[in-house]
């Protein structure tokens, strides 16, 4: 190929790709959309092939252009990660630190570590995502990944840190007026509970412990929820049955406006970790934000 695709317009492809947008793309690299398009245009002509599907409404990649992102992703991140190495040589890390966590746990770094991040590292920028979906964290170009430490994938390094975890079933004092508590998880099934979807579909399943027995429990109701916070409020005004962590139900729980249910049921877990692969060269901004992480934990 005689005219190999500039930085610039890798760039701007992945950004496209990434966005399935060219105004979100613009947008992120600060260019007007019709430039934007005109770059794909003249990129496309250059490779001879066509990468990108065009509507009114949306753009995505082609099988030769998603083939071609694929590929370029790793690549543009080895790049940014050469050119973090030479910038710590200055002292101080320099970037972008993308992170990919869950909203519980997003919440308990911005009240801790993200705060002394920042002012301790001025040159450094941070990306925090919150789904609830599990990703790939490598394939969709993260430098880490917070999740319970149940779902850390198995080869990727982790880093423990908040304490420790519990899950806890709670009920407003409204909705258990009048009604028999449950003292297993079973009694469970005669009570109205607050289900949770998750980003993949499939409704949460309550899991207990006690004494060396495990249960899980496909618990009734009526209400389905796709938000923690929207759980314990929904619990709170005294709509069932709900099981969530207690960090979200603490501030609840602290008024009086919940309790909680089945506790010698509910027991502690590791809690929270900050993944990341081990065969990969660790960022200074990762290792500077680990850091922080190990001080506070």
């Amino acid at each position: 190929m005689s005219n190999r695709p500039t930085l610039v317009e890798i760039t701007s492809f992945l950004a496209i790709v990434a966005h399935r947008s060219f105004r979100k793309a613009a947008d992120e690299l600060g260019l007007s959309p019709s430039t934007l398009s005109h770059m794909m245009r003249a990129m496309e002509a250059d490779m001879g092939v066509r990468l990108l599907h065009r509507t009114t409404r949306s753009v995505s990649a082609t099988e030769a252009g998603e083939r071609l992102a694929e590929r370029l992703r790793p690549v543009l991140r080895d790049l940014d990660l050469a050119f973090e190495e030479v910038e710590a040589f200055g002292g101080h890390p320099r970037g972008i630190l993308r992170i990919n966590a869950g909203e519980t746990a997003a919440r308990v770094l911005i009240k801790g570590v993200v705060p002394i991040f920042l002012s301790r590292h001025p040159g450094m920028s941070l990306d925090l995502v919150t789904e609830g979906r599990l990703v790939d964290i490598v394939a969709e170009g993260f430098d880490a990944g917070v999740r319970l430490g149940e779902a850390v994938p198995r080869d990727m390094v982790a880093v423990h840190f908040g304490g420790e975890a519990r899950f806890v079933a709670i009920a407003a004092p409204a909705y258990l007026d009048g009604r028999e508590r449950p003292q297993t998880p079973d009694d469970l099934r005669r009570h109205a509970c607050i289900r949770f979807r998750m980003p993949s579909g499939k409704l949460f399943r309550w899991e207990f412990s006690k004494n060396g027995q495990d249960l899980t429990i496909d618990p009734p109701g009526a209400l389905t929820l796709d938000h923690v916070e929207l759980m314990t409020e929904a619990a709170a005004d005294g709509l069932g049955i709900a099981y969530v962590s207690d960090r979200s139900a603490r501030p609840y729980l602290e008024r009086g406006e919940l309790v909680t249910v089945l506790d010698d049921w509910c027991p502690f877990i590791p809690g929270l970790f900050l993944y990341y692969p081990g065969h990969r060269h660790v960022p200074p901004g990762l290792r500077a934000f680990i850091d922080v992480l190990r001080e506070l934990r």
